[in-house]
């Protein structure tokens, strides 16, 4: 396989797959709606945030040996459910993200919950101005993510509002149509709420780091970090940024207009392109293969 002209690595399977895609071989699956969040904390420097970043371990279906945000599946029972809410509701979701109502309450839900499932941090509270005062959440933790429990169940269980003004939405990115797995994400950021902590062991990750965007990038460009485009794209839109509160308040005015790879085959070159970031541009010669 000749990758010279390749301007970053093509994943293994890709280039199957794009050609089964590209024949008609392959029916695309349907992406599934999902939610991930940048937790951000401030530095005693002043040298801008910290990011909350998760390796995946490498026996995970999906990402396998890559670094991600906490994040996870839409669970549609929140979006029946009439969970306890303080912060901009549903409607108003709605549009920020280009969805129905419940559809964006169970979004919202989802992000809330996989940043406390993940990552131990609750952006809830008992009221509209406050979150929760640090416990052992541990079994409540576990029954989210056995989905013994529907986090709409779990805040009225537990007298609490989700907090939905914690978040800001960042961006919109839906997995190629030739892979495997498909989710169509919608990316937040929210700052560490003060008293709390991040987890320093998560089930699903084998590492978890607090890196600075400027410190991912560097070691996602050295390779020492395995990243998907959408988590090293985000880490780079926020290098700019010199705080949590700044990130919050830029993710108000941003677009969230779902990005997408397309593929392109000519005879034994294939390209994918991501519009509007073109340094993921991905440009080899790669022979056919039989799909697996």
């Amino acid at each position: 396989m000749d990758q010279r002209a390749t301007t970053l690595p093509m994943p293994p399977g890709w280039p199957a797959r794009i050609r089964a895609a590209d024949a008609g071989e392959l029916t695309p699956p349907v992406p599934r709606p999902s939610a991930t969040v940048v937790l951000l904390r401030d530095t005693a420097a002043g040298t801008g945030p910290e990011a909350y970043l998760l390796r995946r371990r490498t026996s995970m279906a999906f990402a396998a040996g890559m670094y991600a945000y906490p994040g996870g599946g839409v669970d549609r029972r929140d979006a029946e459910a009439e969970p306890g809410w303080a912060g901009p509701g549903p409607q108003v979701w709605a549009e920020r993200l280009g969805v129905d109502a419940s559809t964006a309450q169970a979004v919202v839900c989802a992000a809330v919950r996989e940043t406390f499932e993940e990552a131990g941090v609750l952006l809830a509270g008992p009221d509209a101005g406050s979150v929760a005062e640090p416990r052992d959440w541990s079994a409540e933790r576990a029954a989210l993510e056995a989905h013994e429990l529907s986090f709409a169940d779990f805040l009225r269980d537990h007298g609490l509002l989700l907090r939905s003004d914690l978040l800001g939405g960042w961006a919109r990115w839906i997995t190629p149509a030739f892979e495997e797995r498909r989710y169509d994400t919608w990316f937040f950021v929210a700052a560490l709420p003060p008293g709390q902590h991040a987890a320093r062991e998560v089930g699903e990750a084998d590492r978890v780091a607090w890196l600075t965007p400027a410190e991912a990038v560097r070691g996602y460009e050295e390779g020492r970090f395995g990243m998907l485009p959408p988590t090293v794209t985000v880490l780079r839109e926020l290098l700019p940024v010199r705080s949590a509160a700044e990130a919050l308040a830029v993710a108000a005015g941003r677009s969230l207009a779902p990005v997408t790879g397309r593929a392109e085959v000519r005879g034994e070159r294939l390209t994918v392109r991501w519009p509007g970031y073109e340094e993921l541009t991905i440009d080899g010669t790669f022979p056919p293969e039989r799909v697996r």
